[in-house]
């Protein structure tokens, strides 16, 4: 479905659980792009810490690292549920990145604005490629503000803590939707007061409210936008 007329470059930014990944990686499937979860990248910085037995806590060694890492994110090469391809080096760390230590470490390392700046950049450079799709918190505004088409997928904190809390238990795991919900919202606190690349919508982004909209209505209406 690739065109001409298609915007190259699109940003979709967002709280979490607002539904971005599923969007993305739907709209990406429909224009035949590379989707791009830019959060991946956060997740494999952690996982190599981590592999690295390095202290989470100490900012500068974890920076250090992330300015020196090469991470690649490529279409994917195995049809193992993946929507892409996680490379460290040489080394395929897909699957690595979604392991239980990670989830529990990942903001700690997302936190430090020199862990970001680094990693934004790398997130550029494979966004100016084109052809893609990128999902994030900063897509639109810091990482690639040129991109031809910002979409910022928005929803309440209540609705959002529901579909995590019915993934959760679809999945057949334990969970408490007030406990999801207060995650939910000390996300948002973090995300939108952090000092580099506070969560926000771009001045020129369209802002979805996905809050009565199902997953297929609202590929639909960006779709409609890309035309």
């Amino acid at each position: 479905m690739i065109n001409n007329s298609l915007p190259s470059i699109i940003a979709i930014d967002g709280p979490a659980a607002s539904g971005k990944s599923t969007l993305g990686r739907s709209l990406a499937e429909r224009l035949g792009y590379l989707f791009f979860d830019t959060g991946v990248m956060y997740r494999a910085i952690t996982w190599i810490a981590l592999s690295l037995d390095m202290d989470l806590r100490d900012e500068a060694a974890v920076t250090k690292l992330a300015e020196e890492a090469q991470i690649d994110v490529r279409p994917p090469s195995k049809q193992d549920g993946r929507a892409f391809d996680v490379i460290a080096g040489n080394r395929d760390i897909t699957w690595d990145t979604r392991a239980a230590d990670v989830e529990g470490n990942v903001s700690v390392v997302s936190a430090y604005p020199g862990v970001r700046r680094a990693l934004s950049a790398q997130q550029r450079r494979i966004g100016l490629r084109g052809s893609i799709v990128m999902v994030g918190r900063d897509i639109g505004t810091v990482v690639l503000p040129e991109a031809d088409l910002k979409v910022y997928l928005d929803a309440t904190a209540e609705e959002r803590a529901k579909r995590r809390y019915n993934e959760l238990i679809q999945r057949g795991e334990k969970a408490d939707y007030e406990e999801v919900l207060k995650k939910v919202i000390e996300r948002d606190r973090i995300d939108s007061t952090r000092a580099v690349a506070p969560l926000r919508p771009a001045d020129d982004a369209m802002i979805l409210d996905s809050d009565k909209m199902n997953a297929e209505e609202v590929l639909e209406h960006v779709l409609e936008l890309c035309k």
